[in-house]
């Protein structure tokens, strides 16, 4: 099993606390999730992030075919990170640590995520064509859906993907 890294950084004009509330507060991804991969939260969601919360999606990852999704958050530190691991859904493994880090202008964001499709040969093929455009085209649209509710800090984000 081939294990890929999505990794991205960006600052946000915005405290560590600010950061915490808006990023553990489960109704708020669908705001920063483009609308063609059809996002919608399906199980109940309290106020707030918790280690051991289950969380039901269901989206359209590829091809308009619904799917569904579970996480559970692993590991919740506040207001520093936390983690959410897939536990059923379209991927073999997925793994996203979410850091929030205070700096000088705001609080660094910092995504890394390590994820597995399967398949074999055809998974790394699979990966090669769709999956990871598409969660480049997601990412991208979250960096710009961020900016537009809290403001950009110029030349201050970074992407790696391996």
């Amino acid at each position: 099993m081939k294990l890929y890294r999505l990794e991205r950084t960006q600052i946000l004009p915005i405290s560590q606390n600010e950061a915490w509330q808006f990023f553990s507060q489960p109704h708020n991804l669908p705001d920063i999730t483009p609308a063609w991969l059809g996002f919608r939260i399906t199980s109940p969601v309290g106020d707030g992030m918790h280690a051991g919360q289950v969380i039901s999606y269901r989206l359209k990852p590829i091809f308009g075919i619904p799917a569904s999704w579970i996480s559970e958050i692993t590991h919740a530190h506040q207001p520093d990170y936390f983690v959410d691991e897939q536990r059923f859904g379209p991927y073999r493994f997925w793994h996203h640590r979410h850091v929030f880090k205070p700096v000088d202008s705001g609080t660094l964001i910092h995504d890394i995520v390590h994820y597995a499709i399967g398949w074999g040969i055809f998974g790394r093929w699979v990966q090669h064509l769709l999956v990871a455009p598409r969660l480049e085209h997601i990412f991208n649209y979250r960096r710009e859906k961020l900016e537009m509710i809290f403001g950009e800090i110029e030349h201050k984000h970074s992407d790696r993907v391996n």
